[in-house]
């Protein structure tokens, strides 16, 4: 069972490890793979994602039966898109267990309840979890020659 943790200020150094892991990151290559999250940084984004999320929303997956955190999701306004996007990552170890779907549903309800009726996300071309996104109800809005863009009414 995955539950949806927001996580306490001490706890980004599970975002800091899951960012930089290359096999986590490797749907992120095209863009440069890891991403850097040094503490310096965790102040700022701590209080623009969790302490006063205008627009977002962020949370750690947390796995019940393994009392450990396996992943994050999280979704926010774009202003380039003029929409609702979501993101979830899991860690390489733990996919294929089904904490990506789940995770992702638990995350669709949460915007459902916030109200937003369409959420979308853009996927790299070639990324496997588009056939998450799929089981999850998504379809394909549009696609450029650099990803998808998968949309969701809820």
């Amino acid at each position: 069972m995955i539950q949806l943790v927001k996580p306490a200020y001490e706890e980004l150094l599970f975002r800091q490890q899951l960012l930089a892991d290359a096999e986590t990151m490797s749907y992120n290559k095209k863009w440069g793979g890891v991403i850097h999250f040094p503490p310096d940084r965790w102040r700022d984004w701590y209080e623009k994602w969790v302490v006063c999320p205008d627009r977002r929303y962020y949370r750690y997956l947390y796995s019940t039966e393994h009392r450990a955190f396996v992943g994050e999701t999280a979704f926010y306004f774009d202003d380039e898109f003029q929409c609702h996007i979501c993101d979830i990552i899991v860690k390489h170890c733990c996919r294929g267990q089904g904490f990506g779907k789940e995770g992702l549903l638990l995350l669709l309800n949460e915007a459902k309840k916030q109200g937003i009726t369409v959420i979308r996300d853009n996927i790299a071309i070639g990324n496997p979890s588009i056939a998450l996104f799929q089981r999850c109800g998504f379809t394909e809005a549009w696609r450029t020659e650099d990803f998808v863009m998968m949309e969701k009414q809820l």
